[in-house]
């Protein structure tokens, strides 16, 4: 099938991040299934990459769900903590939580540089906004998930078990599927599943801004990993089907504690890319 069936009615989201990219593609599907999604980010302005968190939660609406924009530094932990004081004041449950939010721009500064070049200003842009945020969030969101056996998604990669980019970007990966493991752990008994996706690559925004070339190809030259044809990437929307697949699944616990790729994840479900491709990158 190429999509997902509805089944997410009444149930309350969360996606940090989801102003724009990964983050925005699983908040429009978890809208698309039925879901009142919270999209959480800083950008509440258009600024130098197109996105708001005001403009993702009106495409969720026409997308069939209900979206609700909270602009939100993850940085800032009193302002996570209002978020989730907010979501059990008005709609008294969460059902899922999507730890996404991470600083792309950032990190892309640093691609292929050996750890020598990569300045300790890096590990603390990583480690703040992509791990530490992604604990801060799922500490105040846990009660609320107990209550309803819920899910927690953290977007990880294959970075975390191969070299890809740099080595902080590698341990950061790392660290977040540790989280994931021991997050389950704790959680063991609570009907609340954990669980790492790792996406292929990602046709985003800031990956759209590639010019073609002569021949009319995208490509993009990972230095030391490769040379990729941007028309073979997964659009955001395809690790959100997979993110809507699991909510949906009442057999779900049988993967907590793990990482699962995106493709893997399609070919269990039987769910597509929004052209009909179940793409992958090994």
């Amino acid at each position: 099938m190429s999509g997902i069936p509805e089944g997410l009615e009444g149930k309350i989201a969360v996606v940090t991040g989801a102003s724009r990219g990964i983050g925005k593609g699983i908040a429009l599907e978890l809208g698309a299934a039925g879901a009142t999604v919270f999209v959480t980010g800083r950008s509440a302005t258009k600024g130098r990459m197109p996105g708001t968190v005001h403009e993702t939660a009106t495409e969720i609406d026409a997308a069939g769900g209900v979206g609700i924009p909270f602009v939100c530094d993850h940085r800032d932990d009193d302002a996570v903590e209002r978020l989730f004081e907010r979501i059990r004041t008005e709609h008294g449950r969460l059902d899922v939580l999507v730890n996404n939010v991470y600083n792309s721009p950032a990190a892309a500064r640093w691609l292929g540089k050996p750890f020598w070049e990569v300045p300790p200003a890096a590990w603390d842009e990583s480690f703040d906004v992509g791990v530490r945020s992604h604990y801060v969030a799922s500490f105040f969101a846990a009660p609320l998930l107990i209550e309803s056996g819920g899910l927690i998604v953290n977007i990880s990669s294959p970075g975390a078990r191969g070299y890809m980019h740099n080595a902080v970007y590698g341990v950061a990966k790392t660290a977040l599927d540790r989280l994931t493991a021991d997050m389950a752990h704790n959680l063991a008994g609570t009907g609340v599943t954990v669980v790492s996706i790792w996406p292929g690559i990602v046709d985003t925004e800031l990956l759209q801004m590639v010019p073609a070339d002569a021949t009319g190809q995208r490509l993009v030259t990972l230095p030391g990993e490769g040379t990729f044809d941007l028309a073979e990437a997964e659009t955001p929307r395809f690790p959100g089907r997979a993110v809507v697949a699991l909510a949906t699944d009442g057999g779900r616990y049988a993967r907590t504690g793990l990482p699962w790729r995106v493709a893997d994840l399609a070919a269990y479900y039987g769910f597509t890319d929004i052209d009909g491709r179940v793409p992958r990158v090994d």
